[in-house]
């Protein structure tokens, strides 16, 4: 029960802030030079990869294997982006855009493990609550801590969009990496613990999740790759902590 009090709070912090962090307007003066200093550092029209290739040069020349490893993978990261984008799929606009807009604030893994918790017995309950806290502790290192650190702009798009069934609005957290990937492979990964039934099943709606991403242009493919990755890693790091702690816990009682 001390651990379902401390997950439910924890959860409940984390998304207040709405899947995101706070930014400071640009109408105050130290806005303003936020928002110039991170466009200075990671300019709209090259991706994160780029950016840290321009860095290298800068210390180890333009003829570093690092550089010129780091250039290519940032091209590959936007022609992907690019790729996706202008790809006309009217059929699957719309359901795409609903799935990516139920995942928002991590209400669709919510879901999911309310369903869990009510109809999935002991097994289900515990897999519903690693699968919040794996939420909680993700969102918070993600969205809280990450994306404030590599304030990397969000793509360009066309304004207006050229499919109209992928119309939603642009967050205003940096893009750096995906929240929603994260929050995603987090999830699956603490639910396909307890119920390896569900593994597949959940990773492919993750990815799914983290895919919608980029098909509605609110992220570069290198994003929700990281933030999948992240999620994942993060996950097993809690459920390392947690059979540590029960383990501990056997032994006292033991």
């Amino acid at each position: 029960m001390e651990l379902e009090r401390r997950s439910t709070w924890l959860v409940m912090g984390v998304f207040s802030s709405s899947n995101g962090v706070v930014i400071s307007h640009p109408s105050s003066k130290t806005g303003l030079q936020s928002e110039r200093m991170s466009q200075a550092e990671h300019p709209r029209d090259r991706s994160l990869a780029e950016v840290a290739a321009h860095r290298v040069e800068e210390r180890r020349g333009r003829a570093s294997l690092w550089s010129v490893a780091l250039s290519e993978l940032g091209a590959v990261d936007r022609a992907a982006y690019e790729a996706v984008t202008r790809t006309p799929t009217p059929s699957l606009d719309e359901p795409i855009r609903r799935l990516s807009n139920a995942a928002n604030r991590s209400l669709l893994w919510l879901a999911i493990a309310a369903l869990l918790a009510l109809f999935g017995g002991e097994r289900g309950r515990r897999a519903a609550l690693d699968g919040v806290v794996a939420i909680g502790i993700t969102s918070a290192s993600v969205n809280l801590v990450t994306k404030s650190i590599v304030t990397r702009p969000r793509p360009e798009r066309a304004d207006p969009a050229p499919f109209a069934g992928r119309e939603i609005e642009m967050p205003a957290s940096p893009s750096f990496p995906s929240g929603h990937a994260a929050s995603a492979f987090a999830f699956a990964y603490a639910v396909g613990r307890r119920l390896p039934i569900l593994a597949i099943p959940i990773r492919l709606l993750a990815g799914a999740v983290a895919y919608s991403r980029v098909h509605l242009g609110v992220h570069y493919p290198g994003d929700v790759v990281v933030g999948s990755i992240a999620g994942s890693g993060i996950a097993a790091m809690v459920a390392s902590a947690e059979d540590g702690f029960a383990a501990r816990r056997r032994r006292s009682h033991g």
